[in-house]
């Protein structure tokens, strides 16, 4: 996945979102319920690069099919020293469908959890307001919410 880990690496948010897919299930390691969506899973990237400190990818690890892949990272939160890796799988179009994440040790995935609680509202204004965005362009291209606005 040498497009994603191009991205992170130079801290490109905007072209990590544009490799997500409009369905991407993100699963977190500091909580239990995945998340589902673009807009919220691009908001948590958001905030993970706000909070890493140090970050890097250490090794890059592909499947068979090349649909599967799993990115060895390092970084720190705060004190903490936290090793994880972020499973990635891609859609038939090569867009991330499934993004996991996994961190150890406890002490980092408690710092990380503490981090990104203090994100959370950010978290989720950024979400809201893509989520929106994209909302406004369907209504104004004529798209499916734009028919169902004409027809209330």
């Amino acid at each position: 996945m040498r497009a994603f880990r191009e991205a992170v690496e130079a801290r490109d948010l905007d072209a990590v979102e544009a490799l997500l897919a409009e369905d991407v299930v993100f699963t977190s390691p500091v909580v239990f319920e995945p998340y589902a969506g673009k807009a919220i899973t691009a908001a948590i990237l958001r905030a993970v690069i706000r909070v890493f400190e140090d970050f890097r990818y250490v090794r890059e690890l592909s499947g068979a099919d090349g649909r599967d892949h799993a990115l060895v990272f390092t970084a720190r939160v705060g004190e903490r020293q936290i090793d994880g890796c972020d499973f990635i799988h891609l859609d038939e179009d090569g867009l991330i469908d499934e993004f996991t994440v996994m961190v150890r040790p406890l002490s980092g995935t408690q710092a990380l959890a503490a981090a990104m609680g203090a994100q959370f509202e950010q978290i989720a204004k950024e979400a809201e307001a893509k989520e929106a965005k994209v909302a406004e362009a369907k209504v104004a291209s004529g798209g499916e919410a734009g028919a169902e606005a004409r027809f209330k």
